[in-house]
């Protein structure tokens, strides 16, 4: 019997550690990509905050500043609504990733959008006509048919107040 206990006993603090350590590096990598900005948050930090609805995405091979070559996608968006700032019927965005020539490039933290796709897009300044999403990722807010932020309960509408109460 005590053998017994000694081995699950022994089990379970490795079980433990493993457990540990998983919730340590999980903590390590959301501590690199900063925290979660607050809808608030991202309204107040983009220059235009958007409602859209994807028409267009191509991809291109470009260098980044390291000198790597990766996939840049170009997205046109049609705007439906503008929650904040001023914006033309078509708007332009790029993001890195996308499929080109066979490959598929995912980068972590970004959300890839297809043609059809529904969301709300908060925008830094354009540079050259094009706009990257505020705090990459996080500018990015895909809806679902029913006009919830999708995979989540946050309704559209209640963006449109919170953008009507930070401020245009």
């Amino acid at each position: 019997m005590n053998r017994a206990f000694n081995h699950s006993r022994e089990g379970l603090l490795r079980s433990l550690a493993v457990v540990l350590a998983l919730l340590l590096s999980t903590a390590a990598i959301g501590a690199a990509d900063g925290p979660i900005a607050t809808i608030e948050q991202r309204i107040a930090g983009a220059e235009r905050v958007v409602v859209a609805t994807v028409q267009h995405v191509s991809a291109s091979w470009r260098e980044n500043r390291f000198g790597d070559r990766i996939i840049v996608s170009r997205i046109q968006l049609e705007v439906d609504e503008i929650l904040k700032g001023s914006a033309d019927k078509t708007v332009f965005m790029e993001v890195d990733g996308g499929t080109l020539d066979g490959y598929t490039l995912r980068v972590s933290g970004l959300t890839m959008v297809q043609p059809g796709e529904r969301g709300v897009f908060f925008l830094e300044p354009a540079v050259g006509g094009v706009h990257k999403p505020f705090l990459r990722g996080q500018g990015i807010l895909q809806l679902d048919s029913a006009d919830y932020i999708r995979g989540s309960t946050v309704a559209l509408s209640e963006i449109r107040v919170k953008a009507r109460s930070t401020g245009r």
